[in-house]
């Protein structure tokens, strides 16, 4: 999807060290990274990154060591974790959240011997079983890129998804460097001309990958205020032509526009890219009113994140789009499953539940139901553990009930589950209302019309499949750290 002249330009770089190189040389006088006050150039960010490295080469690290590095959104830990990983260690972004003692915990399981901290979160690693530094902290000197194989571990990714305990999931330099490369593909002229407002954190796949690897492997400019938070109020000043968020950022993002008017996203915004979960249709058509298109897609942890993206949102809402180039993917029993240079190497000392995941032959199996319309383009019909079990045996998806409902512009989200009615196991739905959408609509109107709209979608279901039980919440669901429903409720 890049331009010709375009595509001629870039290439499939396998590591971080060359990656770093090619960055400094290819954009070297353009702007790469801003705290929204003062803005560096890529040779000027290549050489802070240098002088990390050659600070952290300095405690006697080993190719392969684990560096922690817990810090907001700021440009200190973008530099960090391309210093850790060009000098062959292995980078680890905590969670800014996390407790003192869960980040105990994790430098006790990672075998962490460096953790480098942001100053608001100093007194958070004062107990931390490693040495600690500051994310500032440069030596007097610079210390070339490391050499590393493609295949070596080059970062550990938290992951859970919506249940289950997290796992660390090791992700090699291929693996990270696809997943940016991946980010490059995008109508329209991409190469040295955009603006990002960084809103996601750096822990996440989503934030570190597309938010922030693939803006520097394009050349655009990388643009944070610190937190999500913080970044969004700068965002008329920051002027960004591309964010790339989840979809409830996006929703805040959309009620700020309708509080301030459209200049408060900068005048110059084209692109929102959202993933990480369902994004509603309404939230596309309200963006495409505006000009500007919001892209969906689909990805996870263990496959860097980017597996489809869709530029085509407009003619096929409900998709998550065309497979990336350079992968294989195969739907067995419903699956997908998919292999290629965007595979993790498996979970940290869980050797069994590596197994469950990663076969042998180097299949990643997603665990989400798939399915694929003949212009081969992909839809999410659910998760395989979030499965409701009919009495009759029959195995039913919470997420194939929900997708008609958020065709319904009055609907923000829901989530189907399993639940007990007079002494029986029903199928049951809690809904979210777009409330500021009703007005002063009395609150009995507003429920009138969700029975109304389940008993729509009822109709079109087998009766064994068919909702019995509907509460509409006044209050939002429980998120995760991507913002989605959590289906622990």
């Amino acid at each position: 999807m890049l331009p010709a002249e375009e595509l001629a330009q870039v290439k499939y770089i396998p590591t971080l060290p060359e990656f770093v190189t090619w960055i400094e040389q290819k954009w070297s006088d353009l702007p790469c990274l801003s705290d929204t006050v003062n803005t560096y150039t890529y040779s000027q960010v290549c050489d802070r990154v240098a002088r990390k490295r050659a600070l952290l080469n300095s405690f006697g690290l080993q190719k392969g060591d684990k560096v922690a590095i817990l810090d907001d959104i700021t440009t200190n830990a973008v530099e960090m974790f391309l210093a850790v990983t060009s000098a062959g260690y292995v980078a680890i972004n905590l969670p800014s959240m996390l407790p003192p003692q869960a980040i105990v915990g994790c430098c006790m399981k990672f075998g962490v011997k460096v953790l480098a901290a942001g100053s608001a979160f100093m007194e958070s690693v004062k107990e931390a079983p490693c040495k600690v530094i500051a994310i500032t902290d440069c030596a007097d000197h610079t210390a070339p890129v490391a050499t590393v194989d493609k295949n070596d571990p080059a970062a550990i990714f938290f992951t859970g998804g919506t249940t289950g305990a997290p796992k660390g999931a090791i992700l090699p330099h291929r693996a990270l460097m696809r997943g940016a490369l991946n980010g490059l593909y995008a109508p329209g002229k991409q190469l040295g001309c955009h603006r990002y407002a960084c809103v996601l954190p750096l822990s996440h796949v989503f934030g570190l990958i597309y938010s922030t690897l693939s803006v520097l492997y394009k050349g655009a400019a990388w643009y944070s205020a610190g937190n999500t938070k913080d970044t969004i109020g700068k965002i008329p000043a920051i002027k960004p032509t591309i964010i790339v968020a989840v979809p409830g950022i996006c929703e805040i993002l959309l009620g700020l526009i309708k509080m301030y008017g459209k200049n408060f996203l900068g005048g110059n915004l084209r692109y929102l890219i959202a993933g990480a979960a369902n994004v509603p249709p309404k939230l596309i058509g309200e963006f495409d009113s505006m000009g500007i298109i919001l892209f969906a897609g689909y990805g996870m942890t263990e496959g860097a994140n980017l597996t489809t993206g869709n530029i085509d949102v407009i003619e096929k809402p409900t998709s998550v789009g065309k497979l990336y180039p350079e992968q294989e993917a195969k739907v067995v029993d419903g699956e997908l499953w998919f292999r290629g240079d965007n595979t993790f190497l498996g979970y940290y000392g869980e050797p069994e539940k590596t197994a469950e995941t990663l076969t042998p032959d180097g299949w990643v199996k997603t665990g989400d139901l798939v399915r694929f319309d003949e212009d081969g383009y992909m839809y999410i019909v659910g998760r395989i553990k979030n499965l409701i079990i009919l009495s009759n045996g029959e195995n039913i998806s919470p997420e194939s009930i929900e997708e008609p409902f958020y065709k319904d512009p009055m609907l923000r989200d829901c989530l189907v589950k399993e639940d007990e009615m007079e002494g029986r196991k029903v199928i049951a739905i809690e809904i979210l209302p777009r409330i500021d959408e009703f007005g002063q609509t009395p609150w009995e109107e507003v429920e009138a019309y969700f029975k109304d709209l389940v008993g729509k979608v009822n109709a079109t279901l087998p009766s064994t499949h068919q909702i019995s039980k509907i509460t509409v919440r006044k209050e939002d669901f429980k998120r995760t750290g991507a913002l989605k429903v959590s289906r622990n409720q």
